[in-house]
């Protein structure tokens, strides 16, 4: 009995021991712990707070009015397409492809052996009637002929003069020129060869500064465009803009699309004819805007925001996460429609890294 008593003593002053240890072992962790914590808390308040460098700009103020975009063709102001009205045997072929002739040039000559001699008929028998009317017209004043054999003659006269005049016509309708300075197109015309009425030569553009741009805009936007208005040109090659004035509106809506025919003209270095073209058509009144440079528009799952700097209570820059609502970018500037205002500086190059409230180092590029 004694001895069990003194084996259950010893059993459960062991165990207090163990525990005993095994508070002291904590208590000293938690000891280390926090002296650790503080240290490091020290440390890090003897470090300095990390400042991100960026380039800055300031947004500005700028006069913006909304546009539409249509895809339009350039027009020559003078084109057409070369045909020949009478058939006939091609004897001459002045079509160079590419070559610039002036109003009146030869560019086609058709047989016309034929009516030159019928031609040479024809003076022959105007000449014999000219004089067969002189002659009754002298023989009247002697009263030794009759007024009707007079005006018989005369009749004859102008029908010879008529015949003639109507073979020339002919040779004129068979030899095919030019009817204004122009650029001759692709030809596959030949001497020799058979054409028949109303065959196609060539196509003829017109060589001016200026060319016209037919596009297509909604009902509700043509309504608002007038004679003189201007719009801007962009040709595929070439990012600059060309400024091109409205000419006309067509009265006509197409009842499928129920789209304007727009046609305006560009006075001078205009693209080829056919060649196609963008157009931005302004749409509705110029409003006030702020513009910032592209690389200072940032695009996440909230949406468009830009990073504004602005001094803290110690004055030192700052970042701040800002929401914008952006428009459309013109060049290496985007227009901010709102949630900016002019003035406000910006980071620009390496705004990527910025995050809300992080100090920032930065030099003006603007």
């Amino acid at each position: 009995m004694r001895r069990s008593l003194f084996v259950g003593n010893r059993g459960w002053t062991g165990s207090v021991v163990l525990l005993l240890a095994l508070g002291i072992t904590g208590g000293g962790l938690a000891a280390w712990k926090r002296t650790s914590i503080r240290k490091a808390d020290a440390a890090a308040a003897r470090q300095p707070e990390p400042i991100e460098s960026v380039t800055t700009a300031v947004a500005r103020e700028r006069q913006y009015r909304p546009t539409t975009t249509s895809v339009g063709t350039i027009l020559a102001l003078t084109s057409i397409t070369l045909r020949n009205e009478l058939a006939g045997t091609v004897r001459q072929v002045m079509l160079a492809p590419g070559q610039v002739v002036e109003a009146g040039t030869v560019l086609v000559a058709l047989d016309v052996s034929v009516e030159e001699a019928d031609l040479a008929a024809q003076t022959a028998q105007a000449d014999l009637a000219e004089t067969t009317l002189t002659r009754l017209e002298r023989l009247r004043e002697a009263h030794a002929t009759s007024q009707e054999e007079v005006d018989q003659a005369r009749a004859a006269r102008d029908v010879a003069l008529a015949q003639i005049a109507r073979t020339r016509a002919i040779i004129a309708k068979k030899t095919i020129r030019a009817p204004f300075r122009a650029r001759v197109g692709l030809s596959d015309v030949h001497p020799g060869q058979y054409l028949n009425e109303g065959t196609e030569l060539t196509t003829l553009q017109g060589i001016d500064a200026a060319a016209n741009v037919d596009f297509t805009v909604a009902q509700a936007v043509a309504a608002e465009l007038h004679q003189g208005q201007p719009v801007a040109v962009f040709a595929a090659d070439d990012p600059h803009p060309m400024t091109a004035r409205i000419v006309a509106v067509d009265a006509r809506i197409d009842p499928t699309t129920r789209n304007a025919l727009v046609r305006a003209r560009i006075q001078n270095h205009a693209p080829a004819p056919g060649a196609s073209v963008r157009v931005e058509v302004p749409v509705g009144p110029a409003t006030t805007v702020v513009s910032i440079p592209v690389s200072a528009l940032r695009k996440g799952p909230g949406g468009d925001h830009v990073f504004v700097i602005a001094a803290d209570s110690a004055g030192r820059s700052r970042a701040h996460v800002q929401a914008v609502r952006s428009g459309p970018v013109l060049e290496d500037e985007v227009f901010i429609l709102s949630g900016l205002t002019p003035g406000q500086q910006v980071a620009t190059s390496g705004s990527f890294k910025l995050r809300e409230a992080v100090l920032v180092a930065g030099d003006s590029s603007r």
